[in-house]
């Protein structure tokens, strides 16, 4: 079995304001803090049931690991169900069917009052949360977030594995242009390397989420996640620090997926193979 070159990111149990700042932050480096969260009332709270009973009747979108199609908007559901069927479905099998990006928290107001802003040396956007939801076995395939944002990911009920790459290692992981993502056909658990030999120069970093941890994920930092049970999480986040990373985000927002929406329109799953088939390229070029 081939497997990516990967160390396991670094742990504390608690930490300080200005260890977090000094020693992650500024260095733009990822940490598993284990014990942020233990004060909140969500650390004894937050379940799958606790979650079915408060919001069971909410609809929420869905979404599965079908590869992009040019006929889908950005970030467009694939299904829709009841809050109460979805968690039915979770904990009675695995599904490949995903939560992803919702803001359950507009929905039901009473949640807010669960968790804490952490005061960790971070300028937290004070919007609403976001939860991510998923079932045994499902993958968030390997991306990097439009905003280039700081990212608190906190996971509850039952265990997450992230595989975390700095932006460093981009030319090595099969960039599809004018997107945020790595090639779809891509396996991260079980690369083929004959398929796709620059992921062997790749080096990465895994952790693996129990109830109530948190992972720092820094600026345009690429994460894939696999549910290694069923399970949920929730993500806060800071602005870029860099001036970089912030005129990034600004062209992916305003400018780039308007541009790749326009692109689909127009010609459609020509334009999806062409960018695959560039991500082939390029990466080579760089080997």
């Amino acid at each position: 079995m081939s497997s990516l070159h990967l160390t396991e990111i670094e742990r504390v149990a608690t930490i300080s304001k200005e260890d977090f700042y000094t020693n992650y932050v500024k260095k733009q480096k990822p940490v598993v803090i284990e014990k942020l969260t233990s004060d909140w009332p969500a650390y004894s709270k937050w379940n799958l049931e606790y979650i079915k009973n408060i919001a069971g009747d909410k609809t929420v979108p869905l979404y599965d690991d079908r590869p992009v199609s040019y006929k889908d908007g950005f970030n467009e559901a694939h299904a829709k169900m009841k809050m109460r069927d979805y968690i039915d479905l979770l904990v009675s099998k695995p599904t490949n069917y995903r939560i992803f990006l919702y803001n359950l928290m507009k929905e039901v107001p009473s949640l807010r009052n669960d968790f804490k802003w952490p005061k960790i040396g971070l300028r937290l956007v004070k919007q609403l949360p976001m939860l991510f939801f998923g079932g045994q076995n499902s993958k968030v395939f390997m991306h990097f977030d439009i905003d280039y944002s700081n990212i608190l990911h906190f996971h509850f009920h039952g265990e997450k594995q992230c595989v975390l790459f700095d932006p460093n290692q981009t030319p090595y992981l099969y960039k599809v242009p004018y997107s945020l993502i790595s090639r779809e056909d891509i396996d991260f658990d079980n690369p083929d390397f004959e398929k796709f030999p620059a992921l062997k120069n790749a080096k990465g970093l895994i952790c693996n989420l129990k109830h109530g941890e948190m992972l720092y994920m820094p600026e345009g930092y690429w994460h894939y996640m696999k549910y290694i049970t069923p399970g949920f999480s929730m993500s806060l986040r800071a602005f870029p620090r860099k001036p970089i990373n912030l005129t990034k985000a600004v062209y992916n927002v305003f400018f780039m997926r308007y541009y790749d929406n326009f692109m689909r329109k127009r010609k459609g799953q020509a334009w999806i193979d062409y960018k695959n088939e560039q991500a082939i390229i390029e990466t080579n070029k760089n080997m």
